[in-house]
């Protein structure tokens, strides 16, 4: 409970923190490609340090290893609150800011993907991932819309609040009690850092899980174009921005709560593919709505559906992985989530500054249902994957 309170604290301060670094961007500079540099700017730190990340995760206490990371990104809110008050906040600041968050969130991922594992037994794992993500759905639907409503006070006021959290965050992670048995220091090598990718491509069920999942959110996510579509489109304001970002977390928390009472235990493989088609065809009508409540409604099921492939991908990949391997295999599977968030974030303000807002939404949607298509036919072992256990 103290891992889930400390990641809900976390989830909802970093939430908080990039509705206000999006919006001040866009405030800043009105410009579409900004905001896909902030999305960038954080991957490439992950991208970067995702072998060291994974060895520091499978070395060292992981409680320790994310109270470190929180105490990180308190540095990083409190630097945004004092540059907003005394108006040294440029565009420059911001890039340079969302990198030092993403070397944070570089070491943050695999640890906090590596550690679940060791807090609840193996028959239970589908269930806690899924509490754990309603947990972090319900910060990432309060989160947005609290930093958008507390904005109108001024951005500084919601950085402020966000370094609250992010300490609170690494109190409770300091306090977190699991069984943790030092292990002899390997050496640092190209063989101990490749170890997880060497494992992943071994088991194409894995490898094709998270790999579909890199490419569907990197063409069919749209969260770094809400600004625009907020402002320009549906003409509401940061708290119409703030509900938007929540949205889909409101289907996510919905099918999280479901998938801890029922877990899916039958079909895997066909249940996580249609999943991601209709997460597909959720952003195609977004991308044409006009209509505010209908774009929550798409937003809402894109969020429902990407949850169903999130349970399924993350139970895959650690109940397949050794303990000792966790770490090194959960950094390169943080890639893969970071480059479908982060680097999808670029890919859309790219493409909206070449085909516009609507165009780039357009074209990530449709991209999503060819994935889908392609994957069925490359990674047939995980189209007709049964359970999560084991593969039949």
């Amino acid at each position: 409970m103290r891992f889930w309170y400390a990641r809900v604290a976390g989830t909802m301060g970093n939430q908080m923190l990039m509705v206000a670094v999006g919006w001040q961007m866009y405030d800043l500079t009105n410009s579409a490609w900004d905001l896909g540099l902030v999305g960038l700017f954080q991957f490439l730190p992950a991208l970067l340090l995702t072998l060291v990340a994974g060895h520091v995760a499978d070395q060292f206490d992981r409680s320790r290893v994310l109270a470190m990371c929180m105490g990180t990104q308190v540095v990083i809110a409190l630097v945004l609150a004092v540059a907003t008050a005394q108006s040294w906040a440029t565009r420059e600041l911001l890039f340079v800011l969302s990198v030092a968050l993403g070397c944070a969130k570089a070491f943050q991922m695999p640890a906090q993907q590596a550690l679940v594992p060791l807090l609840v037994p193996p028959p239970m794992l589908a269930r806690a991932l899924a509490f754990s993500s309603a947990g972090m759905q319900a910060a990432i639907i309060g989160g947005p819309a609290l930093g958008g409503f507390i904005y109108v006070a001024g951005p500084k006021v919601v950085y402020g609040v966000c370094g609250a959290l992010f300490a609170l965050g690494a109190f409770l992670f300091l306090r977190i009690g699991h069984p943790h048995v030092p292990r002899a220091r390997e050496p640092v090598s190209m063989g101990t850092l490749l170890a997880g990718v060497r494992f992943i491509r071994q088991r194409p069920v894995v490898l094709g899980a998270i790999s579909l999942d890199l490419f569907a959110v990197l063409l069919g996510g749209a969260t770094a174009l809400l600004p625009i579509f907020a402002k320009d489109i549906l003409h509401v304001g940061p708290w119409g921005l703030g509900i938007l970002r929540a949205a889909p977390a409101v289907g996510a928390l919905l099918m999280s709560i479901a998938l801890t009472r029922w877990p899916i235990t039958r079909r895997v493989g066909h249940v996580m593919f249609g999943a991601v088609a209709v997460f597909g065809l959720a952003t195609l009508v977004f991308a044409l709505s006009r209509s505010f409540a209908l774009s929550f409604v798409a937003l809402w099921i894109s969020g429902a559906a990407d949850m169903v492939s999130v349970v399924i991908r993350q139970s895959l990949v650690q109940l397949e992985t050794p303990d000792e391997m966790r770490g090194r295999v959960s950094a390169v599977n943080s890639v893969f989530i970071g480059a479908s968030n982060q680097l999808g974030e670029f890919e859309s303000g790219a493409t909206a500054a070449l085909f516009g807002p609507v165009g780039s939404v357009l074209l990530g949607g449709f991209g999503t249902l060819v994935v889908v298509a392609l994957w069925m036919r490359i990674f047939p072992s995980l189209a007709r994957r049964q359970n999560l256990s084991e593969a039949n």
